[in-house]
């Protein structure tokens, strides 16, 4: 273990992460809505603590490891969330504890939106801007950003992705250098989010609640500047472009970039994990349409099935923007959508769950058991696209559903050790280990309520779920520590 290159690389990224302070920082100065000190001091506290760490190592050279990597990636992500929280802190405007601060910088950060206050409507712009920019960092996740900068600096950056980069397959590079990989795929966040901006803003938007909503919807995040979130607004064409853009968000952002790149549709068209996404989804979509339009009087039909398509996509892919209280749908449609968040998106997306890929390896690895029970001699190979799939990917999807079944089991049982009802407890680790946010129970609106024992074990439920549990987990094995 490399602790002085590690050191090092914290420090910087951390030194930019500071930077991160400005943007509200100019909002606060604008608007003079009283965080001004708030956002000057993490700013300080955050850039001192950063050159604290990269001053005595700066001239450290050493290539980085793949094993230095994860060290790297869960440090980074823990040491936001905790420096990430000092202007909620600070500031008057909402008035958080410790606990409070971390939970709701960690959410942000993890693209969850599970939040803990109350009354966002009438936050200071400066601080409703920050949650949500936060979102959008972690969106992409911030140390691909940094696999683009580190180079500069000297830093090797391919580790990092590896441990950063979600999904099964990570090592599939879009251009030649993983340098230039990191930078395209920015290139398209960056682009998608200035469509969905700009398309919100067509739609009714004030450019505020544009801008800040185009963030947490390309992240997939679902924080929201209003307490009723997408609901404030009661427009369906603003939710017509949410819809659009979670769903689009959603997608491998490879295959945007190799669509943008060739100028043609066929990366998507002949992906079939974007096939198989889009037709669960439909069927998601369809299922909460019909149970709900058999219950409900003719003159509600319209509502109910934009209600319908707008809850069921946005909780599939785990963005958990609201425009009713899904929660109170009849029979067992929150069950439904909730279960749905554990497919989550597809791979090398900014969402959240188990990943439609690994749906559809698990899928096709049933199969395969009930094929070979009829034909035992019969050698069976798994295909994705008419291309054979490693056996070694298929061993590690099985090993992953393993630990996230093991992993929510025990999470679930510490949940209702702490003293929550099974349906806030089962509902609130779904919605933190999937990156959801929303749950049902006493979460169904916020977290507020639940005590701050509960609230740490969440906190680390939805650093799980954003470092895809093995890169997070694999620092408790002693395995991981012997030279």
């Amino acid at each position: 273990m490399q602790l002085a290159v590690i050191q090092r690389i914290l420090g910087i990224l951390l030194s930019l992460f500071s930077l991160t302070m400005f943007p509200p920082l100019a909002i606060s100065l604008f608007s003079s809505d009283g965080t001004t000190v708030p956002f000057i001091s993490a700013f300080a506290l955050i850039l001192s603590i950063g050159l604290a760490l990269w001053f005595p190592v700066r001239h450290v050279r050493e290539e980085l490891r793949l094993r230095d990597g994860f060290v790297v990636v869960v440090l980074f992500w823990v040491g936001l969330g905790i420096t990430g929280c000092v202007p909620l802190i600070l500031s008057d405007t909402p008035e958080l504890s410790i606990t409070d601060a971390i939970f709701e910088s960690i959410s942000g950060l993890t693209t969850t939106g599970a939040t803990i206050i109350t009354g966002i409507d009438s936050l200071p712009q400066s601080i409703l801007f920050y949650r949500q920019e936060l979102q959008w960092l972690g969106g992409m996740g911030i140390i691909v950003l940094a696999v683009a900068i580190l180079p500069m600096l000297g830093i090797g950056g391919m580790q990092l992705y590896r441990a950063e980069t979600p999904g099964p397959v990570k090592d599939t590079k879009l251009t030649p250098r993983i340098t230039e990989t990191a930078k395209a795929l920015w290139y398209v966040y960056l682009g998608i989010t200035i469509a969905c901006a700009l398309a919100y803003w067509l739609a009714g938007m004030s450019l505020f609640d544009a801008v800040a909503h185009s963030f947490s919807t390309v992240s997939i995040g679902g924080f929201s500047t209003h307490d009723a979130s997408m609901g404030y607004f009661n427009n369906s064409s603003i939710e017509m472009v949410a819809i659009l853009f979670m769903f689009f968000s959603g997608i491998n952002f490879s295959l945007h970039f190799m669509a943008w790149r060739h100028t043609s549709v066929k990366p998507y068209w002949y992906d079939s994990e974007l096939r198989t996404y889009l037709s669960i989804l439909l069927i998601v979509c369809l299922l909460c349409v019909a149970y709900r339009l058999a219950l409900n009087h003719p003159e509600n039909n319209i509502h109910v099935i934009r209600d319908s398509i707008f809850q069921a996509v946005s909780i599939m892919t785990t963005t958990g923007f609201t425009t009713t209280d899904y929660q109170h749908w009849p029979g067992f449609l929150p069950m439904l959508l909730l279960f749905s968040s554990f497919i989550g998106a597809c791979a090398g997306s900014t969402g959240g769950g188990i990943k439609v890929i690994r749906i559809m390896l698990l899928f096709k690895q049933g199969m395969r058991e009930i094929k070979r029970l009829i034909h035992p001699s019969a050698i069976f190979i798994i295909k994705v696209g008419n291309k054979p799939i490693p056996e070694r990917i298929v061993e590690a999807v099985w090993g992953f559903f393993a630990v996230y079944i093991a992993i929510f089991i025990f999470l679930l049982m510490a949940l209702m050790a702490a003293g929550l009802d099974q349906v806030t407890a089962f509902s609130a680790i779904a919605a933190c280990l999937n990156n959801l946010g929303p749950g049902l129970g006493d979460v169904s609106r916020h977290y507020g309520n639940i005590n701050d024992f509960a609230k740490w074990i969440l906190c680390f439920a939805m650093l799980l779920g954003r470092l895809e549990i093995f890169t997070l987990l694999v620092l408790f094995t002693p395995t991981f520590w012997r030279r």
